[in-house]
């Protein structure tokens, strides 16, 4: 059993390492140390826990280490009486993420919002023949999802923020 939960929390690193490569511009391995960390969880990962389990070198893993800690990605806490680094996910990384995408698509709505706007003037101005003019269900229907988006990622953030979730 013990086999299968890491094989199965390993192709998740991988996995989960992929999207960060891509969506966060890490290098892979700092990618697959972030995704080992955060599968991880609050217990935090010694350095030597990811040199065996991620095999790379000592200082693979400690540049990649450092770099992330440099991004305020991951943060570490220590133990009475252990020298060892246990190396946890930065909380506030998770509400930059979010702000991130809040950011994101308040502009999304507002761009969405002007095209409207234009398209509606159009009509009203310019476009005298009905099969000519714009459809604006498109933006309404877009509009509406970016509100209801936002609002439930606001409302994430809020229990981040007011620390409903030990993450």
């Amino acid at each position: 059993m013990e086999d299968n939960i890491c094989n199965e929390k390993m192709a998740l690193v991988e996995k989960l390492g992929v999207h960060l490569e891509n969506t966060e511009q890490l290098a892979p391995v700092a990618a697959r140390i972030l995704s080992y960390i955060i599968l991880t969880g609050k217990k935090g990962t010694t350095f030597e826990d990811m040199v065996s389990t991620l095999r790379a070198s000592k200082s693979t893993i400690s540049n990649h280490l450092n770099h992330l800690q440099d991004l305020k990605e991951i943060q570490y806490y220590t133990k009475t009486g252990d020298r060892k680094k246990y190396f946890i996910l930065n909380k506030d990384t998770i509400i930059q993420h979010v702000d991130k995408m809040i950011n994101v698509w308040k502009e999304l709505r507002e761009l969405h919002s002007e095209i409207k706007n234009y398209k509606e003037d159009q009509n009203k101005q310019k476009i005298e023949n009905e099969k000519e003019k714009f459809d604006l269900n498109f933006h309404n229907d877009y509009i509406k999802f970016i509100d209801g988006a936002s609002a439930s990622i606001e409302e994430l953030r809020l229990k981040i923020t007011d620390n409903q979730f030990d993450i």
